[in-house]
């Protein structure tokens, strides 16, 4: 049984970069044009939505969101997540339609195909160099001034302890939220570490549970604030990330309770 698994974890993960490249390859004319000028990037954010759903689906991937507040199409925001696994950028790309832009490490760039497009359209960080954190800020800015959303995942990176529940933020995502007056949009994601985790024999199709949070408001804060705002969104992801756990294992010991019962009846 567990040869089986190896198996099919080998096949499924080299699936999921067969995914990746298809619709890369299928729309390469299109996308390339698309980032040819700035004023082309919201028709790359469309592609790059197919891409992001073809792939979900293709891993038998299906999504469940829970919107406690909508975006409003003409505004800009900052996107937060807890990142656990790589299909949190597919994830989001699914499920936000107000084009934005991702603020990722640099490292996701030497990617076959995928890498090309990621460096020409996210905002790369070398987390190593201080002036690419500030090169970071000032690419942000130029974003936001063009009406474009940022999308960061604060916690800048995925753990290696997987059995880390959501690591410590990073500030840069609450000050320039701070420093630019758009609201932070937080986002927790459940299952996609169980999903599709960094562990090469792990994973498997299934449902992805995602809250979509209300949006808190940046306009009167100051940027000593931002320390205090980074808390305020971890704990409020935190929390998510504990209900989601409480209320699976509710619903594995309520089917087995079930189960008991049919057998008993039977």
């Amino acid at each position: 049984m567990k040869g089986i698994k190896i198996v099919f974890w080998i096949i499924w993960r080299i699936w999921f970069y067969v995914l990746m490249a298809i619709p890369i390859l299928v729309m390469f004319p299109f996308l390339v044009l698309s980032i040819l000028t700035e004023s082309g990037y919201p028709y790359f954010f469309r592609m790059a939505r197919i891409w992001a759903k073809f792939i979900l689906f293709g891993m038998g991937f299906y999504y469940k969101v829970e919107k406690e507040q909508a975006l409003d199409p003409h505004k800009s925001y900052m996107i937060v997540a807890n990142h656990t696994s790589m299909t949190d950028i597919m994830l989001t790309l699914a499920i936000i339609k107000n084009p934005f832009v991702f603020v990722g490490k640099k490292e996701l760039s030497k990617i076959p195909l995928f890498g090309f497009f990621y460096k020409r359209t996210c905002i790369l960080v070398d987390r190593k160099s201080s002036k690419s954190k500030m090169d970071v800020f000032n690419s942000a800015q130029k974003r936001i001034n063009q009406g474009l959303s940022i999308c960061i995942f604060p916690e800048g990176g995925v753990p290696d302890d997987e059995s880390i529940i959501l690591d410590e933020f990073k500030d840069g995502a609450f000050r320039l939220a701070v420093e630019h007056h758009i609201p932070i949009v937080p986002i927790t994601y459940a299952d996609n570490k169980k999903r599709f985790s960094y562990t090469f024999f792990s994973g498997s199709p299934g449902k992805m549970r995602v809250k979509i949070h209300s949006f808190i408001d940046t306009e009167n804060m100051l940027p000593e604030d931002r320390k205090g705002l980074r808390d305020q969104v971890r704990n409020l992801i935190y929390k998510q990330l504990l209900f989601f756990r409480k209320d699976q294992i509710f619903k594995k010991e309520e089917v087995i309770l079930q189960n008991q019962e049919s057998s008993i009846n039977s």
